[in-house]
């Protein structure tokens, strides 16, 4: 296939599956391939040791290869065999790079709790969290709940779209299902606890993956802040002060880029602060958050076509 037929081919391909996201969302779960992933994740998970630092590294070391090696390889077989040259092949390979980010899905997430809130339901807010971040709600406030809403859109932001947008443009449908099995790994084993050294590999391996996509976001979100009117002066400021005061070395530079933006401080008691109080955490903070949100997301993808398309004009 020739480059400007190649370059044509991804545009398609990502063009069918952001009309697949707007449109119609989240795929069904019996048809989902992240839902299979987790399957044999948790699987896995059963076969592990119990006990002892070493072998449950080296076990999570085996899984964090295989897993994302296998839906990899699986998916750019399945595109190869299918082919590019086909209404089918291309509609397949939609399908699957639409599996992979899940940008109308955080809106609606977003949504949930700002609803809730906006009618007085905290507790409905607070439940509505959880489809956000892990982070236990019980007892949060208004203002503690529209605080890790907002910090939960910005990081997903880059783990739910930016992300796997970077790994197709350089590595195809193959990088995408990587990244997202990795993503998927470090959700549901890479975290402290009886097994953490289990899920060493993955979350290590996951943080490498998002160097470059989570400070991508955060440099997407100060432009778009140029066209939504935020402070992106104040917004750059407070991501080079506090970009890095999270313990994860990649979640810190987009939410505080967007503490920065919205003017607000946002932070995980005992954890980190990022930003300044300089507003009021209002419910309406969530809607600029997931306007800041969209405007980086489509200039990623604007970015994603221009850079590709000069890159297939070099190599013709």
């Amino acid at each position: 296939m020739s480059a400007p037929a190649v370059f044509h081919s991804d545009c398609t391909v990502l063009a069918m599956a952001l009309c697949l996201d707007i449109v119609f969302g989240e795929l069904p779960h019996r048809v989902h391939p992240v839902v299979w992933m987790g399957a044999v994740i948790s699987t896995l998970q059963r076969f592990g040791p119990r006990g002892g630092d070493l072998r449950q590294f080296a076990f999570g070391a085996f899984v964090a290869a295989f897993v994302p090696g296998t839906f990899a390889f699986a998916g750019g077989a399945l595109d190869a065999g299918f082919g590019r040259g086909s209404v089918v092949g291309v509609a397949l390979a939609a399908i699957l790079l639409k599996s992979t980010f899940s940008l109308r899905a955080l809106g609606q997430a977003a949504a949930v709790v700002r609803c809730a809130l906006g009618r007085g339901d905290l507790e409905s807010g607070r439940a509505g969290l959880r489809a956000l971040c892990s982070r236990d709600a019980t007892g949060l406030g208004e203002e503690a709940v529209v605080a890790a809403t907002v910090e939960s859109v910005a990081e997903n932001a880059s783990d739910s779209f930016i992300a796997p947008l970077v790994y197709f443009g350089f590595f195809g449908l193959p990088g995408a299902v990587f990244y997202r099995a990795v993503n998927t790994l470090d959700a549901m084993i890479g975290y402290h606890g009886r097994f953490e050294y289990a899920g060493k590999a993955s979350a290590r391996l996951d943080d490498l993956l998002n160097l470059i996509p989570a400070r991508l976001t955060a440099v997407l979100l100060l432009v778009a802040a140029s066209v939504t009117r935020n402070d992106v002066g104040r917004g750059w400021r407070i991501l080079r002060r506090d970009g890095s005061k999270t313990e994860s070395p990649n979640a810190g530079r987009p939410i505080a880029a967007m503490a920065g933006l919205l003017g607000v401080r946002l932070e995980k008691e005992g954890h980190y602060r990022l930003g300044d109080p300089i507003e009021p955490i209002d419910v309406g903070k969530i809607d600029e958050a997931w306007r800041l949100v969209k405007v980086a997301s489509g200039l990623a993808v604007a970015s994603y076509v221009a850079l590709v398309g000069v890159h297939h004009e070099l190599v013709r």
